[in-house]
């Protein structure tokens, strides 16, 4: 009797062969791999997934939980902006990533991740793949996640290095012009006062020639601290300008704040009583401040911005130094 095979149920078997292969071989990739249902339920959760995140996989089959793996708290995975079509939320959810416009060759992006399971975070660089079927509906997006902490941790000590005065360890002047353009534009952009410190030691070139070179870098250093000690707010920057000249930028500040932090910077400095022979007046080191500070104009540049901190400055020390002196951003006239 001639058995008759029906080629539909051929075609099928050969399908479930082929998609049982496909789950083995995503379980035993060395890459981090989880895979999501056009529901946005998870898949594959593979093993080295489990070994990544600390969650075994039956946590996780069957469920939305996934963001467990990475969160504290309930957010999408890149693989759920894919799903839900949110593609244009990334720019709020990871610190980098590519253009989401094309998303026909996926999603790339970085992010630091929390990793409950863990206990620490990571650095991980995701993609997220989707997967169509011949009518171009979606049926599944691959997800893959490979752990870049080391590099960036590395990454961020020498852009941190680049950026550092190596005698103070405060913010060099290459760090100094970059924030400076950045606050500066933000400022603009919003309409916001902002205001620019500037800090000259006096007299510092009698305590070299009094004390030497290596107590003259001693005394910088104190005043370091005392400038760092006196500018109180996370979003303000201290920076070594040159030589004994520092400064502070202030986002957001008014008037009546910066002169505030300009007279506490002075006392902060005199407080040190670090003894200088040189000094006629006082016989300590003291330090002179001018400030620029306003709303400034659309055409406002950064040196415009310098050059009024400076000429605050000059007039400080030329009316006796161990001042403030403060200028107007929108104005050539003291603010009194």
């Amino acid at each position: 009797m001639t058995k008759i095979i029906n080629p539909k149920s051929v075609v099928e078997t050969q399908r479930e062969v082929d998609y049982s292969f496909a789950v083995n071989l995503m379980q035993f990739l060395v890459v981090p791999t989880f895979v999501l249902d056009a529901k946005g339920n998870v898949l594959i959760w593979n093993k080295a997934c489990e070994r990544l995140t600390g969650i075994a996989a039956e946590e996780m089959i069957g469920t939305k939980q996934h963001w467990r793996g990475f969160y504290e708290a309930p957010r999408p995975c890149l693989a759920d902006l894919v799903v839900q079509n949110r593609t244009a939320e990334i720019d709020a959810l990871y610190v980098a990533h590519d253009d989401p416009a094309g998303l026909a060759f996926g999603l790339h992006a970085q992010n630091w991740c929390l990793m409950p399971g863990l206990g620490h975070q990571l650095f991980l660089a995701i993609d997220a793949g989707p997967i169509y079927d011949g009518q171009g509906q979606l049926l599944a997006v691959v997800e893959t996640l490979r752990d870049m902490t080391a590099q960036k941790t590395a990454q961020t000590e020498l852009e941190r290095l680049a950026t550092q005065d190596g005698l103070t360890s405060l913010t060099n002047r290459r760090g100094f012009d970059t924030r400076l353009d950045m606050e500066l534009s933000r400022a603009c952009r919003d309409q916001q006062s902002m205001a620019l410190i500037m800090i000259d030691v006096d007299h510092f070139k009698r305590f070299n020639d009094t004390y030497g070179h290596q107590m003259g870098d001693e005394c910088l250093k104190s005043v370091a601290s005392g400038l760092l000690a006196a500018v109180l707010r996370p979003s303000d920057l201290v920076a070594r300008y040159g030589g004994e000249e520092f400064a502070v930028i202030l986002p957001s500040v008014d008037q009546a704040g910066a002169e505030a932090v300009a007279e506490r910077i002075r006392q902060s400095i005199s407080a040190l009583a670090i003894v200088h022979a040189g000094n006629d007046e006082l016989g300590m080191v003291t330090v002179s401040v001018g400030v620029a500070c306003g709303v400034p104009a659309r055409v406002t540049r950064e040196k415009d911005v310098i050059n009024l901190a400076d000429k605050a400055l000059y007039q400080a020390k030329r009316s006796g130094r161990n001042r403030v002196v403060a200028l107007r951003l929108d104005a050539e006239n003291p603010i009194v």
